[in-house]
């Protein structure tokens, strides 16, 4: 049991360093010149990457990346105090009742972070023939399912004793 909790706990902690990797890096959307993330765009100019703001307007709805954002910001939390209230559990609670406050709160940052790259997918870059998602996209996506499966594992523990 105990090497399963510590898988559980390597997972949980991957998971939170992709979720962070997803909302700071500057990759969710790429060209050749440019390189796009839910903060600022950066520009190639004269051999240097400059950063500029994100346009406004029909096709950069800014009410929908503040919902990216927000989204993004909210599953790392929720991860990260998931992963803490994962290690109170283990001391504080009694069997059966360890790990379900963990699961939601995974549960929880699984749902923001689909969330935020599914409004980024159907909302931007719709018209963009030339480019590509970049690795912090794909890095959302993978957290997604990390947190998914981390929290259906702490959903299944709960019943295990420890």
């Amino acid at each position: 049991m105990l090497i399963l909790l510590a898988g559980i706990f390597g997972v949980h902690i991957i998971a939170i360093i992709l979720l962070l990797v997803a909302t700071i890096d500057n990759a969710w959307w790429m060209t050749d010149t440019m390189s796009t993330d839910v903060w600022g765009r950066w520009l190639l100019q004269n051999g240097k990457w400059n950063l500029t703001d994100l346009p406004e307007g029909s096709h950069y709805p800014q009410d929908y990346l503040q919902a990216v954002q927000a989204s993004s910001i909210l599953a790392c939390i929720f991860s990260i105090v998931g992963i803490f209230v994962f290690v109170a559990q283990l001391f504080t609670l009694d069997k059966g009742k360890r790990f379900t406050i963990s699961g939601v709160f995974q549960f929880l940052a699984c749902l923001c972070i689909m969330i935020a790259a599914s409004i980024y997918t159907d909302v931007f870059h719709k018209d963009e023939a030339d480019g590509w998602y970049g690795h912090c996209f794909i890095l959302a996506w993978i957290s997604f399912g990390l947190t998914l499966i981390s929290s259906i594992t702490y959903f299944v523990l709960r019943k295990k004793t420890a």
